[in-house]
C-alpha cells in the first residue's frame, strides 16, 4: 500500500463521511489532472505543467504519498523554471504509476 489515511483520519476526527468525500474527490479530480498534465507535457506548455503539478501535490500529500508528492513537487518546480520537457518527462512516469496504483487501491479499499 503506497497511501496512508493517517493525515485524513487526523483531520476527520472519526467522521467517515469526510474520509469518503476526500477519497471521492481524489478519484474524481486527480485522474483528470494527470491526463491534462500529460497533454501539457505533449504540448510543451510549461505554465500548465506547473499549475497541474501544483494542483496534484496537495491531493497526494493528503493521502500520505510522500514519494508521489516529491515527484509532483519536482515536476512543479521544473515547469515553473521552464526546464526541458524531456527532463520533466523522465519524472512523470513515477508520478503516473503511483497515482494509477493508488486509484486502483482506493477503489478496491472503499468499494467504489
Amino acid at each position: 500500500m503506497i497511501y496512508s489515511l493517517d493525515k485524513i483520519n487526523e483531520m476527520a476526527d472519526g467522521d467517515q463521511d469526510f474520509i469518503n468525500s476526500v477519497v471521492t474527490v481524489f478519484l474524481e479530480e486527480v485522474p483528470h489532472d494527470l491526463e491534462e498534465l500529460e497533454k501539457a507535457l505533449a504540448g510543451q506548455d510549461h505554465e500548465k505543467v506547473y499549475q497541474l503539478a501544483h494542483k496534484i501535490k496537495p491531493n497526494v500529500d493528503l493521502l500520505g504519498m510522500e514519494q508521489t508528492r516529491a515527484a509532483a513537487l519536482e515536476i512543479e518546480t521544473m515547469g515553473k523554471n521552464k526546464a526541458s520537457i524531456a527532463d520533466i518527462e523522465k519524472v512523470f512516469p513515477a508520478l503516473k504509476t503511483d497515482i494509477v496504483q493508488v486509484m486502483s487501491e482506493l477503489k478496491n479499499d472503499f468499494n467504489i
